[in-house]
């Protein structure tokens, strides 16, 4: 009845309100207001009554309407009026009054719910969520623990600072109806009102019943890349070209598409397209920024190959045929990696006749591992997707670090997933055999010094290259794979590295441009010289000291050939082996349909 009095008969005075205060129960202790619901409307409380401790105003409790103030004015004093006439019991005067303000919060809220960017907020963006917070989980008079704030990221740049405007490049990811997926630097939520007008750009180009590919400006490239519901946007001032930058994209969505697969997204999208995918991706964001860093600085990704590991071609030799002889039915793929490089691999027969595994699967698989730690803890069995194998299935992946500094690390693909136990049992032989034959032990020697210097070749003007062989045996069908040596002076520091892989993109662009490829350049740059050369055997950058002369460069291109045809057995895996587990598992056998497409197994790492 106190609650009646105080919320609904507004039209009865004073009075009348005092003596139903009055008479009511006064041996109860009365309850203070819940500092928890903000007022309405803004309004602070009349102090003279009960002491409540000052609260933020939430997002939900703006005014809906210019009659609003008054009226949240009559209700605040009423509620003081109330708290100052007579106690309120616990059941009547806290839950039912969190009940009305819920109502008309609910009221004010409703118009405010969208479906656009800014609805689905995650919480580990949200700076409401990156104060300190304290916890008291014991007794009283027990010492508080104090959760200190997580450090601060990339994630957490003010978008509107010039700082966030002169990084060298951007990558957006968001879906058809402008809903962000993600960013590389700053709050998605931040770019919301950004990525609406990049949208905007899409859907008015598609309306004439074309598709927006690139916009150029003086300093700046933007190019976009759509594929199905999701739409990437790549902002540069490097010197990549636009075909480059598009490549980056789609490394970017393949990406993604190895964490949930393309039938999943699609079907996503098919029942609701304003759906935020960022709930399946949670903990992806580390994996996708690692990736677009590798992108930048890794010869892989621009050359569209494997680096291989440099062994003694007898002790490469042991441990594929120690792979090849530990097999289980249906394992598809056996890959042994020595901190991001390959080592050795081992293919089923007839997934070789029937296709071949691609470097860029191998390029998203070794990323994914290289950014989650929970790989390092023990044996992980995972579905992992290979887009450019099968894009709408996945594989079980079985993954386990064989050393104790986590730099050998082990790759068993199987069909099955309930394969473990046998793939496992595959990983315990394969252990076996490095401890017995001392394998590990001279893998994890040669991985203590670099794989080795560029002063090997015997050439002084030499400073860097890297060789892409071409003339790979058609009934092998290995991957493609690329040799370099490690980056020595005067390419030390992070920007002088960027400025050399600037150069090499800019040469591999022309090289391998749509409209006037080439065959041969020779590039007199600021502070050195570079050459690239591509044939129908090899493809090949090279970077000298500036004072190199174009007859000095191809007298060392010559010595350098020679020198890596005298060690390709040494830098490259010639006649990777191979097995036969299965009878035929054909194109139709490409990966396992897994029965929760739409799960990602984040939740689980």
């Amino acid at each position: 009845r106190v609650r009646k009095c105080v919320w609904r008969s507004r039209c009865s005075d004073a009075e009348a309100r005092s003596s139903r205060a009055e008479g009511s129960i006064r041996d109860v202790e009365m309850e203070a207001e819940d500092p928890g619901l903000p007022p309405k409307g803004g309004m602070d409380l009349p102090q003279d009554g009960v002491d409540l401790p000052e609260q933020k105003l939430s997002p939900d409790s703006t005014d809906t309407g210019e009659d609003e103030p008054s009226a949240v004015l009559d209700e605040q004093v009423e509620i003081s009026d109330a708290q100052n006439n007579g106690p309120l019991s616990e059941a009547d005067g806290k839950v039912d009054v969190q009940e009305e303000l819920s109502e008309t919060r609910e009221e004010s809220s409703e118009k405010d719910l969208s479906d656009s960017a800014s609805t689905d907020n995650t919480l580990e963006d949200s700076s409401e969520f990156s104060r300190p917070i304290v916890m008291g989980s014991g007794p009283p008079g027990e010492e508080e623990v104090a959760v200190q704030p997580r450090p601060p990221t990339h994630r957490d740049e003010d978008v509107t600072a010039e700082s966030w405007r002169t990084h060298r490049k951007h990558v957006f990811v968001l879906s058809e109806a402008g809903k962000p997926i993600y960013s590389r630097y700053g709050n998605e939520e931040a770019l919301s009102s950004t990525m609406g007008v990049m949208m905007a750009l899409v859907s008015f180009i598609q309306s004439g019943d074309n598709s927006i590919r690139s916009i150029y400006s003086d300093d700046r490239k933007l190019v976009f890349v759509q594929q199905g519901p999701l739409v990437l946007v790549s902002v540069s001032s490097t010197l990549q070209s636009e075909q480059q930058l598009r490549q980056e994209l789609l490394y970017v969505y393949y990406q993604i598409i190895s964490m949930l697969t393309q039938a999943s997204i699609t079907r996503i999208f098919e029942r609701k397209k304003n759906y935020d995918l960022r709930r399946l991706l949670t903990g992806s964001e580390k994996i996708l920024d690692r990736l677009l860093n590798l992108v930048e600085s890794d010869p892989c990704f621009l050359l569209g190959a494997v680096r291989c590991l440099p062994l003694q071609p007898a002790l490469r030799d042991s441990l594929g045929s120690l792979l090849q002889k530990a097999i289980t039915p249906n394992l598809v793929f056996s890959i042994l990696v020595a901190r991001s490089q390959l080592v050795t691999t081992v293919q089923e027969k007839t997934v070789i006749d029937d296709c071949r595994l691609e470097p860029t699967d191998l390029h998203l698989l070794l990323n994914l591992i290289g950014a989650t730690s929970a790989f390092q803890t023990g044996e992980i069995w995972t579905p992992i997707c290979l887009p450019r194998f099968n894009p709408d299935c996945y594989f079980y992946a079985y993954i386990s670090y064989l050393d104790a500094d986590c730099t050998v690390c082990l790759i068993l693909l199987s069909t099955d997933k309930e394969s473990f136990y046998s793939v496992s049992d595959c990983k315990k032989r394969i252990e076996e055999g490095m401890r017995t034959q001392n394998y590990l032990q001279a893998l994890s020697s040669g991985l203590k010094s670099p794989s080795y210097s560029v002063t090997m070749v015997g050439a002084p003007d030499l400073r860097h290259f890297m060789y892409k062989p071409l003339d790979i045996p058609d009934n092998y069908r290995q991957l493609p794979q690329f040799t370099s040596p490690e980056l020595e002076g005067p390419y030390c520091s992070e920007s002088e590295r960027h400025r050399l892989f600037d150069l090499y993109h800019y040469l591999h662009s022309r090289i391998h441009s749509t409209s006037r490829p080439l065959r041969l350049i020779y590039h007199v740059a600021e502070k050195e010289t570079l050459l690239a050369w591509v044939t129908s055997k090899f493809e090949l950058y090279t970077c000298f000291s500036p004072l190199v002369t174009k007859a000095g460069a191809i007298n060392v291109l010559t010595k350098l050939l020679r020198w890596i045809k005298k060690e390709e057995d040494r830098l490259f895996i010639r006649y990777p082996p191979k097995y036969s587990t299965t009878p035929n598992p054909g194109k139709g056998s490409k990966g396992a349909r897994t029965e929760a497409a739409e799960n990602g197994f984040f939740g689980g790492l």
